[in-house]
């Protein structure tokens, strides 16, 4: 247990109502693991002279039919009940595990089915499966404990189901899929353990309804048989003879509300010291994706020359990413071309919503169960990234290419040390032992001018600030022998001294490994300092591919000229607003006919609205895909000054 977990649990017996239940827990745990043997003798021993006795200074709680003492035969069922309780909750937890994590495991298709099923039992109320699976399974203790625990499946199902969700969309997940990682050691290392914490709260009150169930089931005479008793089959008997000696019925309902109130009061407590909600709900089933029409973008002209095939490292020809809509199939990818040979640097620049972190994700097949993802051609170091799924190519991506991803603080599994995720890496695909990857993982520290990597290496990401966790996800990357690092905003998250030494460190280890280099951004300032050539991207689109040097002067395109001209400069003067480019991108769900820009466009023709230009060379040299292309410098012609109204 690390310090901030330890602190939470102080937190939560620091409060009135935790330490209640922690002693009320404390006292029922500590009386069923007594077990019944203290109280054996006086429980089982028949008195006929003292039959229906009323509560006395011998009998606390009066006495049975049998003349039997009431108070420690309630004392003497305490670990049958709660023991049964507990193996409820366990089945419970256990089926819901399997339930829940059913649709990362199977995937898509198989995963929608197991859902379904899960959605149709939690809208039967649990008492009503139980007895259902009570009448399956049989009259008894066993039976009960199997009704009780499959009862409760669904409901820690949809919690499972919910939790993950939520957790697999997280940068640490996508690096170990990038990592050529399984989905069950996935699973295993990265989902689970960050989904203990809200799980320990359900189970807590879990076990508190399964204390409730099981009594309601002795009760009813499907549970525990005599001449076995727990606390629901001495409630039976009691009733019997309530008129006679409440007592006898007050004694054993008093344990079930004081257990099971204790169990309930500790998982609110421990929910509100660890800052959760314990309620979750049911996420949407994903939606099967269709196939893809064809024609729906223009066809994109040749690429980028490029030298030697062995000099490309990444490939890719009209490159399109879908995904199913109410109103139909939405393409935010439309018809992307490129590729990039070794030892260069590309930035794919474009407003937000214009697909430059999509095209990386599908690169990187990162992309969402829902969506899909085709192209002529996708290929990373000559292997097709279309293909199924298999141990090559995981271990192709996992040891040939490095994901650094705009969030820092979400790049690392927060329940485990920087180290053991780095060296993860090593393990799976070099086959090292845990030493030597260890070993490899601190070097690769200090690779990334990471300070004593030794103890860093033994620390929790929370204890890194901003910059160390983005350069140790750098050095990730680094544990194999990447030839293709894709940035995805590296650097949007820090400060701008940070973004200077994570921009420095990443063009060090390009140049002196020969290293590919596929940087998105939105900020044209910052790749225009780091990069070779420039994919300006507009509505799904690749506009212009130039040169670094031609894009503040020798733009072609007027979005590619417009985005040069609103950055801001040293000599800009404080008097004028900044300028903006007028309107608005455009919605991915509504696209549309011909050119993507010609709504904002001062240039735009009746063509540019009829026809969309394909993405052809220039005589000047690059590709862009306008009508007008004509080489002019970055100025005033496709912006205007800020006003209230602007949300570009």
């Amino acid at each position: 247990m690390n310090r901030r977990t330890a602190h939470r649990w102080l937190r939560v017996l620091r409060t009135p109502v935790g330490r209640t239940a922690a002693v009320l827990v404390s006292v029922v745990l500590v009386l069923a693991v007594i077990g019944p043997a203290p109280w054996a003798a006086r429980a089982d021993a028949v008195d006929t002279a003292n039959i229906l006795a009323g509560p006395s200074g011998r009998h606390w709680a009066g006495t049975d039919n049998l003349g039997r003492d009431i108070a420690f035969r309630v004392l003497a069922a305490t670990r049958l009940s709660v023991g049964l309780a507990l193996s409820a909750t366990a089945i419970s937890l256990l089926a819901g595990l399997l339930l829940g994590a059913a649709p990362w495991l199977l995937g898509r298709r198989l995963g929608r089915l197991v859902t379904g099923a899960v959605q149709i039992a939690i809208a039967f109320p649990s008492l009503f499966l139980a007895l259902f699976f009570a009448v399956v399974f049989g009259v008894g203790a066993t039976g009960a404990v199997l009704a009780i625990g499959l009862a409760g499946a669904p409901n820690f199902a949809r919690l499972v189901q919910t939790l993950l969700a939520g957790v697999a969309s997280r940068d640490f997940v996508a690096a170990a899929q990038i990592a050529g990682v399984g989905r069950f050691r996935i699973l295993i290392r990265h989902l689970l353990p960050n989904i203990a914490e809200p799980l320990v709260v359900n189970v807590t009150m879990g076990a508190g309804g399964a204390l409730l169930a099981f009594a309601g089931l002795s009760f009813l005479g499907l549970g525990v048989q005599p001449p076995a008793y727990d606390w629901g089959r001495l409630l039976y008997d009691g009733i019997g003879v309530l008129y006679l000696n409440p007592a006898a019925a007050i004694a054993p309902a008093l344990a079930v509300l004081v257990a099971g109130l204790a169990l309930n009061l500790l998982g609110e407590s421990v929910a509100k010291g660890f800052g959760m909600d314990a309620l979750v709900g049911l996420p949407a089933a994903a939606t099967p994706s269709p196939a893809a029409p064809a024609g729906t973008a223009p066809p994109m002209a040749d690429s980028a020359d490029r030298g030697p095939a062995s000099d490309v490292v990444l490939d890719v020809r009209n490159l399109t990413v879908s995904f199913p809509a109410a109103a139909g199939v939405i393409r935010p990818v439309r018809g992307v071309t490129f590729s990039i040979g070794r030892g260069e640097a590309v930035a794919v620049v474009g407003e937000s919503g214009s697909g430059k972190s999509l095209t990386a994700l599908a690169v990187s097949r990162l992309i969402d169960a829902a969506g899909r993802v085709d192209a002529d051609r996708l290929h990373l170091l000559g292997t097709d990234l279309r293909e199924p799924d298999s141990a090559v190519q995981r271990r192709l991506l996992g040891s040939s290419l490095a994901m650094v991803f705009q969030d820092p603080a979400s790049s690392f599994n927060p329940t485990q040390r920087i180290g053991r995720q780095l060296a993860e890496i090593s393990r799976h695909h070099h086959g090292l032992g845990r030493r030597a990857a260890f070993t490899r993982a601190v070097d690769r520290l200090r690779a990334v001018r990471i300070t004593d990597p030794e103890r860093r290496a033994r620390q929790y990401p929370h204890e890194f600030s901003g910059g160390m966790r983005q350069r140790a996800m750098i050095g990730m990357g680094l544990m194999g022998s990447p030839a293709l690092i894709v940035a995805d905003e590296p650097t949007t998250a820090l400060d701008v001294t940070v973004q200077r030494q994570v921009l420095d460190l990443l063009t060090a280890i390009r140049r002196s490994d020969d290293v590919a280099l596929l940087l998105i951004s939105h900020d044209v300032a910052v790749v225009s300092e780091v990069c070779d050539r420039v994919l300006v991207m507009y509505a799904g689109r690749i506009v212009e591919d130039l040169p670094t040097d031609r894009l503040m002067t020798g733009a072609l395109h007027p979005y590619t000229r417009a985005l040069a001209a609103v950055v801001p400069r040293m000599d800009s003067s404080r008097e004028r607003p900044l300028p903006v480019i007028p309107g608005r991108p455009v919605d991915p769900a509504d696209v549309p006919q011909g050119c993507a820009y010609a709504a904002r466009c001062p240039l735009a023709s009746p063509r540019c609205r009829a026809e969309d230009p394909p993405l052809q060379r220039h005589p000047s040299g690059h590709r862009v895909a306008c009508w007008h292309a004509r080489p002019e410098p970055a100025q005033a012609d496709s912006v205007r000054p800020a006003t209230s109204g602007d949300r570009s």
